[in-house]
């Protein structure tokens, strides 16, 4: 005789493995009703070397005022796009940091981040391990993480630390990836963010040719991406290459640097807007995207909307 209580509890528990490998397969979207999506880089404390060539301002109050304002706009996700403290290796530089992630948790606002090259300072391994330390969910080398049917790509370009398998690696990855995206209908859209800038007029760090090698091919080719936005530059820029848009955010704090005004720099479609200290958000209404960028008033009196642009995507 057919156990029907049998047959009922074996589909039950091959339902349960289909949905927890499914809930596996993609990074979760984030349920908060605010959709926006924060981003923001270069936050780590400027250092004694720094200072004899670039010039402070109360860059670690701009900081603490950055993580403020974040926490109080309670977006549905945040990406710390490198440079996250001044040396990654020390605990001791991750306090400020540490107590803003506390209360991030505390808020349920999704937060993700990346390596940037003051992360890794000193030693990589230690700094590897401060940062899976604060962000066990995140991979040292690239992920993809999915918010409001917006598939962000992380990825580590700090090539010099990087040996020749985890390059290649993290290639094949990449490419893949954008290839999946392309024809997952329950993406919208996808953005590209790394630590170093693929174009930038700074003259401290200028343009990652490497990033332009790696990473910025698969970007102009894929269908669905719109927006590549990287730090390590401290300033705002935003360019247009082959269409499609490249922002530069890296005012988290770190020391403001010069930017190119000759004839052979990038023509930088933000060239009258350069606060020092910004973030960006993003929200999607539809098939629209409107990305801001707010800034920290020189008096440090608060923050206002500075530089704004919409971009369409597909239905």
């Amino acid at each position: 005789m057919i156990d029907l209580f049998s047959i009922a509890g074996m589909r039950i528990l091959a339902l349960s493995i289909f949905l927890f490998s499914f809930m596996q397969a993609r990074p979760q979207q984030a349920s908060k009703e605010n959709k926006e999506i924060d981003f923001v880089s270069d936050t780590q404390q400027p250092l004694a070397i720094e200072k004899i060539k670039l010039r402070a301002n109360h860059n670690t109050q701009a900081t603490s005022m950055i993580f403020s304002e974040i926490l109080k706009n309670d977006p549905a996700a945040l990406y710390m796009l490198g440079d996250i403290v001044g040396i990654g290796s020390s605990n001791h530089k991750w306090r400020t940091v540490d107590r803003f992630i506390d209360s991030c948790h505390q808020e349920k606002i999704a937060l993700h981040a990346l390596l940037g090259n003051h992360d890794l300072m000193w030693t990589r391994k230690k700094g590897e391990k401060n940062f899976t330390k604060r962000f066990p969910q995140d991979d040292k080398l690239n992920y993809l993480s999915i918010t409001d049917s917006i598939a962000i790509i992380m990825l580590n370009s700090n090539f010099k630390k990087l040996t020749a398998d985890e390059i290649n690696k993290q290639s094949e990855w990449y490419n893949l990836q954008l290839k999946e995206l392309d024809n997952d209908h329950a993406v919208r859209t996808i953005f590209v963010c790394c630590h170093h800038a693929p174009y930038s007029n700074s003259l401290i760090v200028g343009s990652s040719r490497l990033v332009q090698q790696y990473f910025v091919p698969g970007f102009l080719q894929s269908e669905k991406c719109t927006l590549f936005i990287t730090g390590h530059a401290h300033a705002f820029e935003h360019f247009k290459i082959s269409g499609k848009d490249f922002l530069t955010i890296g005012g988290g704090g770190g020391l403001h640097q010069p930017l190119d005004g000759s004839e052979k720099k990038i023509p930088d479609l933000a060239s009258a807007y350069k606060p020092m200290f910004h973030y960006l958000s993003v929200q999607r209404r539809d098939n629209t995207l409107f990305i801001a960028s707010h800034f920290l008033n020189n008096n440090f009196s608060g923050f206002q909307k500075g530089y704004s642009f919409e971009i369409k995507i597909a239905e």
